[in-house]
C-alpha cells in the first residue's frame, strides 16, 4: 500500500511539471542564430528553470566539454565560458571539491581529459560502474550512453546498450568489452549520471549506476542540471534552480526525465546539480544557483570552428562487412586480431593480388545527389600501402589507391562523388594491390552527402531490426506548438488507425487509416491548419489487436 501511495504522489508530482510556463527570452541576450534560451516558471512547486536549444544542423554551432586548465582547476561556470571563448556553457559531471578532480569523463579532440568513476563502495562492498555519458561524432550524432574506460584512449572507451546491473547489496559484474561496442568515432563529451531517458521514454538507472548514498538524491527536490537531444537534432542544456524556499525549490530526477521529454527529448542524462547548478552566457549567469560552486568541467556552446566537426549531413549510412548491403568475393579473406575494427565485426584480410578477390558494398541510393565516401580501417606494418578503392558513380568509376599501413581506427576520406537514386553505385576494395609481402584490409565504409538534394524522409525499423511488440510512444515535443511527432511501432502487419480526439471525445483528425508493414513510424500531427484552441488532447492508435491512448498539450 505504501508503495502505491508513493507511485501515486510521483505520477501527481510529474503531472504538475507539465504546468511550467515557458517563454522565449532569447532576445534579451546576445545569442548567434541557431542557439534559443528559454525560461520556465511555475508557482507550486515553486520552480525557476532555463534551457538552452541548440541546433546542431546549423554548421556554425557545435558543443564541447572542457576541463579546466586554471591553478585551482576548477571555476564559476560565468569565468568558464568567456576564458575558452564560449558562447555559453553549463556545469559538467561530478568531482571532487577538495582535489578538484573529475569523476565524470571529459573527452575533447585532444584525448581523454578525465574518466567516468570506474566503481564506488558503499557498506564495504565495490560496485563497477558502467556510468552515463553524452557523446558527440564528427558527423554531429549525440547520444548518451553507458561507458567504461578500458585504457586512456579515446578508442578505449566502450559504450553499453544497458548499464551493469548493481542492486543494493548484490554488486554486479564487471563490465565485459565483448559486450560493449568501442566508442570509435566519438569527438568530443562529458560524462554524468545517471541516465534519464532513453528511446523517447524515461529510463532512470539511478540504482544501476549506484547514485544511493552517493548523496545525489532521486526525487527530493534539488537544483539541477541536465543534457539531451531531439530526433531532430537540436540539443537541449536545461538548469533548474533548487534550495531557496521563497525562489525556486528545485526538482527530482524523476520530473526532470518528464520535462526532458516534453521538451522532445529521445535521450537524456542528468549531470552535477546542486551548489554545482550554472548556466552562463558569456560571463553573465543565467540562472541564480543557491551556492555557485566552482566546477572542473563544463558542457559549452561554442563555434564550430572549435571542434573538428564535419557539415550537418542529410544522409549518413554506415555499412560493415556483415551488412546486406556487403558482399565478399573469393576465397582466402580472414579476421584480424588487431583491435579497433569498426562495429562488432572483425576487419577482414586478404593478401595482395590481381584484383579477383574484393568486398563490395552497395548502398541503398534514394536521391540522386553528392555524396561523400570513407573507410575505416585497422592499420598494421603489413598492409598495403596502395590499396584500391573503387568507386562506381554517375559518371563512371574511379580508383582510389590509400595507405593502410597508417591512418587506422579512423574514417578516413575517399571522395565525392555524384551518386544516382539506382542500384549502380558502388565501393569495391580489391586485392590488387603492389606493395610486396601485404595484404589488404577490409572493414567498413561511411557515406555522407552534405547536399540537401539526399534529404530522404525517415521511416525507419532501427538497426536491431523489426520491433519485437506494439507500441506507442509519448509524442514530442509535448506540450506543442504547432506540431508534434508521434511514433508507433508494429510487431506484424497491421490495419492501423491513428486518430486525434479533444477532451470531449471528438474526432479531430485522423493521421493513419491504412494496412501497414512491420517496422516502427513517425507521424507529424501539425495543427496550423485545424484552427484548435489551447488544451489537453488525446490520440489512439489501434493495430490489430492492440490498442492505446495518450495524452498530449497544445499550448499556444
Amino acid at each position: 500500500m505504501k508503495k502505491i501511495i508513493y507511485l501515486l504522489l510521483c505520477c501527481v508530482f510529474i503531472l504538475k511539471a507539465q504546468t511550467i510556463t515557458w517563454t522565449n527570452v532569447t532576445s534579451s541576450y546576445s545569442l548567434p542564430d541557431g542557439v534559443e534560451l528559454y525560461k520556465g516558471e511555475r508557482t507550486s512547486p515553486l520552480l525557476k528553470t532555463w534551457y538552452l536549444k541548440v541546433d546542431m544542423n546549423n554548421p556554425k554551432i557545435a558543443i564541447k566539454s572542457y576541463l579546466s586548465t586554471v591553478a585551482s582547476k576548477k571555476e564559476t561556470v560565468n569565468n568558464f565560458v568567456p576564458r575558452v571563448n564560449a558562447i555559453a556553457g553549463v556545469n559538467g559531471g561530478y568531482f571532487d571539491i577538495t582535489l578538484a578532480e573529475s569523476y565524470s569523463a571529459c573527452i575533447s579532440p585532444d584525448g581523454v581529459l578525465a574518466k567516468n568513476i570506474q566503481s564506488v563502495t558503499r557498506d564495504s562492498k565495490v560496485y563497477t560502474l558502467t556510468r552515463s555519458f553524452f557523446g558527440i561524432t564528427e558527423a554531429r550524432e549525440m547520444s548518451v550512453d553507458w561507458i567504461y574506460h578500458f585504457g586512456n584512449r579515446v578508442i578505449d572507451t566502450y559504450k553499453f546498450d544497458s548499464p551493469t546491473q548493481n542492486v543494493s547489496g548484490t554488486p554486479a559484474a564487471s563490465p565485459s568489452q565483448a559486450k560493449g561496442q568501442p566508442y570509435y568515432d566519438l569527438l568530443t563529451g562529458i560524462g554524468g549520471g545517471p541516465t534519464l531517458v532513453k528511446n523517447g521514454v524515461a529510463n532512470i538507472t539511478y540504482n544501476q549506476e549506484v547514485f544511493w548514498g552517493s548523496g545525489v538524491g532521486l526525487d527530493n527536490n534539488d537544483p539541477r542540471t541536465a543534457v539531451g537531444f531531439t530526433k531532430d537534432n537540436h540539443c537541449i542544456l536545461i538548469v533548474a534552480d533548487g534550495r531557496q524556499t521563497s525562489y525556486s525549490v528545485g526538482v527530482g530526477l524523476t520530473e526532470l526525465a518528464q520535462i526532458m521529454i516534453n521538451l522532445g527529448c529521445v535521450e537524456a542524462m542528468n549531470l552535477d546539480g546542486g551548489g554545482s547548478t550554472q548556466m552562463a552566457i558569456g560571463n553573465k549567469l543565467v540562472d541564480t544557483p543557491s551556492e555557485s560552486r566552482p566546477v572542473t568541467t563544463m558542457l559549452a556552446v561554442v563555434s564550430a570552428d572549435s571542434l573538428p566537426l564535419l557539415p550537418p549531413s542529410y544522409y549518413n549510412k554506415k555499412i560493415d562487412t556483415d551488412d546486406p548491403e556487403a558482399r565478399v568475393v573469393g576465397d582466402g579473406w580472414t579476421q584480424s586480431t588487431i583491435s579497433g575494427y569498426w562495429n562488432n565485426t572483425p576487419a577482414l584480410t586478404q593478401p595482395i593480388g590481381t584484383g579477383d578477390k574484393y568486398v563490395e558494398f552497395k548502398p541503398a541510393i534514394t536521391k540522386s545527389a553528392k555524396y561523400d565516401v570513407y573507410a575505416w580501417w585497422t592499420a598494421a606494418v603489413n598492409r598495403a600501402k596502395d590499396t584500391p578503392f573503387i568507386i562506381k558513380h554517375k559518371n563512371g568509376t574511379d580508383t582510389v589507391r590509400l595507405d593502410q599501413s597508417a591512418n587506422g581506427v579512423k574514417w578516413n576520406h575517399i571522395g565525392s562523388y555524384y551518386f544516382d537514386a539506382d542500384t549502380n553505385n558502388s565501393v569495391k576494395i580489391s586485392n590488387a594491390a603492389t606493395t610486396a609481402n601485404t595484404v589488404v584490409v577490409a572493414d567498413a565504409i561511411r557515406i555522407l552527402s552534405f547536399d540537401s538534394s539526399a534529404t530522404v524522409t525517415k521511416v525507419e525499423t532501427g538497426s536491431l531490426g523489426l520491433p519485437k511488440g506494439f507500441s506507442l510512444k509519448q509524442n514530442y515535443p509535448n506540450p506543442f506548438n504547432p506540431s508534434t511527432n508521434i511514433q508507433y511501432a508494429l510487431k506484424t502487419a497491421s490495419k492501423v488507425s491513428l486518430k486525434i480526439f479533444d477532451v470531449l471525445g471528438r474526432e479531430v483528425m485522423t493521421l493513419v487509416n491504412e494496412e501497414k508493414p512491420a517496422g516502427t513510424y513517425d507521424v507529424q500531427f501539425n495543427t496550423g491548419a485545424q484552427k484548435l484552441t489551447s488544451g489537453v488532447y488525446f490520440y489512439r492508435l489501434i493495430a490489430d489487436n492492440y490498442a492505446e491512448t495518450k495524452k498530449m498539450i497544445l499550448m499556444k
